[in-house]
């Protein structure tokens, strides 16, 4: 259960990061005189706070398979796979996407249309390469015999990280959208609130990933074994 609560706590975190930068968590109602208006839950886009629902439904899954995942591991029968170099590299690509949709949020803040379209453009390159970059991955197993029914290990990688690639290749989908939307565009400001969108929900993947990485690799168990010894 331990890498479910690490994740949920980093989750919470994150949350609080985001409403506290949406200006929910001011009180507007301590205020003295008249009370302006912050630009709060009541003003945010529909499509903001459904994504953020949505997020933290996605959350909660992949939570679950985490909490199942550890508890599994500790039967006897479990038999870690290697971990393909591979994933190293894409785990790169993902924060170089992650990147790349930052300058592309500024820009479009900015009103510049090109320099907005060149990190779309950017992020959806290295997204696809995160997506081929695990396909070789799995072949790479597959081919080594580490196929997915022979051990429990293995289906829980290529659950984990297929149903994490399924909503990679979504945030794709939504990118090549956003770009054309944002081509058609007369200026950068109509097409906003879209690229701002997609920066949160490739944020948000890009940390899962972290996540996963850190405990299909074992690094999450190893830090959460010295911060117990730390706090005893």
């Amino acid at each position: 259960m331990t890498a479910a609560v690490a994740f949920l706590v980093l989750l919470a975190a994150l949350a609080a990061w985001w409403l506290y930068g949406q200006r929910l968590m001011s009180r507007p109602w301590l205020a003295a005189g008249i009370v302006e208006d912050t630009g709060g839950l009541a003003h945010m886009p529909a499509a903001k706070v459904g994504l953020g629902v949505f997020l933290a439904v996605v959350g909660a899954l992949f939570s679950l398979f985490l909490s199942a995942y550890t508890m599994r591991m500790q039967l006897a029968d479990w038999s870690a796979l290697p971990v393909p170099r591979i994933l190293w590299v894409t785990t790169l690509l993902i924060l170089l996407a992650s990147a790349a949709l930052v300058w592309a949020v500024r820009s479009a803040r900015r009103g510049e249309k090109e320099r907005a379209l060149d990190g779309l453009l950017a992020a959806t390159g290295f997204g696809s390469a995160f997506l081929g970059g695990q396909l070789i991955a799995w072949d790479e197993l597959a081919g080594s015999g580490y196929r997915l029914a022979d051990n429990a290990a293995n289906s829980f990688f290529y659950v984990l990280t297929g149903l994490h690639g399924a909503h990679i290749l979504g945030g794709l989908v939504a990118l090549v959208a956003v770009t054309v939307k944002l081509w058609r565009s007369p200026d950068a400001a109509a097409a906003q609130l879209p690229v701002e969108l997609c920066a949160l929900y490739w944020h948000f993947l890009a940390l899962v990933w972290l996540v996963l990485f850190a405990v299909i690799t074992g690094w999450a168990g190893d830090f959460l074994a010295v911060c117990r010894q730390l706090l005893s």
